[in-house]
């Protein structure tokens, strides 16, 4: 008698925009990272009002990442809070989520994508180089400092955040 094995193939992760329902997830997401200094902590009240900003990346109603894309200035935007579940590092899902971000970011009209990370390989593999400079004119520098986001401010490197920002590399993606 031949038994015979049915093949049950794994349901295809999706990338989505994100809802109001998906935050508490989202921050499940986030914590390890944070425990782990790679990300900054967000209060749930900031996740939600940042929620128009974040993709995640869904299987089977079950949410395995997430990442933000926040716009700076006219042609520049930042890659923000990617984080994966770690039982899928390693299998796409950042970069599926990175890929729909740099979707989102052209359709803006965004040209220029920053991001303040750890990950400089994940980054590197995707087109992102290292900075040092400043990526913006003075004239820019000088409107941004009006911002109240503290991540626009990491960006700008300002004093008062450089405890947030130590071991953390600047780098960029032309679009």
């Amino acid at each position: 008698m031949t038994v015979e094995t049915a093949h049950v193939t794994a349901a295809p992760v999706v990338v989505r925009p994100a809802r109001t329902s998906d935050v508490r997830a989202m921050r499940e997401l986030i914590e390890p990272y944070v425990a782990k200094r790679i990300l900054l902590g967000k209060e749930l009240v900031t996740l939600y009002e940042a929620v128009q900003e974040f993709v995640v990346a869904e299987r089977d109603g079950e949410i395995l990442g997430c990442g933000a894309l926040h716009v700076l200035w006219e042609d520049l935007g930042e890659v923000r809070t990617i984080a994966v579940a770690e039982g899928v590092v390693g299998a796409g899902v950042g970069h599926r989520m990175l890929e729909a971000l740099e979707a989102r970011a052209l359709d803006l009209g965004l040209t220029r994508l920053f991001c303040l990370t750890f990950e400089t390989s994940f980054f590197g593999r995707h087109g992102y180089v290292e900075v040092a400079e400043q990526v913006v004119s003075p004239e820019i520098f000088s409107e941004l400092l009006r911002s109240i986001d503290g991540g626009v401010h990491e960006f700008l490197d300002l004093a008062h955040v450089k405890p947030n920002t130590l071991g953390n590399t600047r780098m960029l993606k032309r679009l």
